[in-house]
């Protein structure tokens, strides 16, 4: 399974991920997995007493892929981090639905913790994905925080 990658609804999920870590030729060295899975939410972007319904994800692939790239290269330099795997989804998915999967094999737990929390700031910041937002009023684009575009 590649570290890194863009999915349809289904085709990933966090035992595939751990299933990969188990593989790795230093799982042996590993005393700590720190996953993230974050999950569609009801609760509108926009100040709103409307409720979501659904997200719509779209991505410029090439660059999102290069980019999910860039930063697993770059949280695998840290200190006391084995492996790094990031996984997107791009589909319509509705609450409670996961979207993205993020996960460290690290030599302890100090060692994961943060390298999570980053990556997954630099996910959202970084990458080339963009999320439609239905509610029950309403529909639209929630802006990015992309620092440059693609």
């Amino acid at each position: 399974m590649e570290a890194v990658g863009l999915h349809r609804k289904g085709e990933i999920g966090i035992e595939e991920i751990f299933n990969a870590f188990r593989k790795h030729p230093a799982y042996h060295e590993a005393g700590a997995i720190a996953s993230f899975i974050g999950v569609v939410r009801a609760d509108p972007v926009r100040e709103s007493k409307a409720r979501v319904t659904r997200l719509e994800y779209e991505a410029y692939s090439e660059v999102a892929l290069k980019r999910l790239r860039e930063i697993r290269d770059s949280i695998k330099k840290r200190d006391g981090v084995i492996e790094v795997s990031i996984h997107h989804v791009i589909d319509t998915l509705n609450v409670g639905e996961p979207s993205l999967f993020v996960a460290i094999l690290g030599k302890h737990r100090q060692d994961v913790f943060p390298a999570l929390s980053e990556a997954v700031e630099l996910v959202k910041r970084n990458v080339p994905i963009w999320k439609k937002e239905f509610t029950t009023e309403d529909s639209y684009w929630v802006s990015t925080e992309h620092v440059d575009n693609p």
